[in-house]
């Protein structure tokens, strides 16, 4: 492929999902850490503005704008994107209030229970689509932490998050008052991976390939707990 047309600096879009990314973290998080490694390996440079969900993803696919792309996503069907390889996992999980557990055993169980949801994330295809039909009764948001408020407060049964966000949110001083009323499920929704979204375009395609190969040379799950371990000792010990 002619490298010659693409720069050596790869721009993407991402938001604030702490720990993995956030323009005020260290390092702005540990997957824009793990992406800027595998680069490095490669000899190109990262380079990412920060948005709320939506438009990171809205900008990240208009022409003009010289990004390749949008992180972390979980992949999904579609021709508009390309995904590299994992650059880390996700646990997937629902947060209730300590007095109200969430009981279920399959996920149609939880059509009884009210769930909060980010508008724009993508969750689970099977509670997606329950949500999409109306069988399953959910109230979206533009954050997590708004969602936790309401579980705190009984206003929903439960919350979709990531449980490693979930772990970060309440050891930050806005959340401190929840922490007594809020548990993770002791089910798992799911383990998802986190992938880079490229533009499906030539430059899409080189730069896929590029830190693909990058990822090859690192050790994903190591970076991973040097970052926290670096960072977020008392968070995730």
């Amino acid at each position: 492929m002619d490298n010659s047309v693409n720069a050596k600096t790869l721009a993407l879009t991402s938001l604030e999902w702490p720990p993995f990314s956030g323009e005020s973290l260290p390092e702005q998080g540990a997957s824009i850490f793990i992406v800027r490694e595998a680069l490095a390996k490669m000899g190109h440079e990262l380079e990412v503005d920060f948005y709320p969900w939506n438009r990171a993803v809205r900008l990240a696919k208009k022409k003009g704008n010289n990004y390749h792309g949008y992180f972390p996503e979980y992949e999904y069907d579609t021709q508009e994107y390309l995904f590299s390889e994992a650059i880390g996992i996700s646990p997937l999980g629902l947060i209730e209030h300590k007095d109200k557990p969430l009981l279920w055993q399959q996920v149609q169980d939880l059509n009884r229970y009210s769930l909060g949801v980010v508008d724009g994330y993508i969750n689970t295809e099977q509670l997606d689509n329950m949500i999409s039909d109306g069988s399953q009764k959910a109230e979206s948001v533009t954050s997590d932490i708004q969602n936790l408020r309401k579980v705190a407060v009984k206003r929903i049964d439960g919350a979709v998050i990531d449980l490693l966000v979930f772990k970060y949110l309440l050891h930050q001083t806005r959340a401190v008052k929840l922490k007594s009323n809020l548990k993770a499920n002791d089910k798992l929704l799911a383990n998802k991976w986190l992938f880079v979204a490229f533009n499906n375009s030539p430059e899409g395609i080189f730069w896929r390939e590029t830190l693909n190969q990058g990822l090859e040379r690192v050790d994903i799950e190591s970076l991973f707990k040097q970052y926290t371990q670096r960072h977020f000792t008392q968070v995730f010990d």
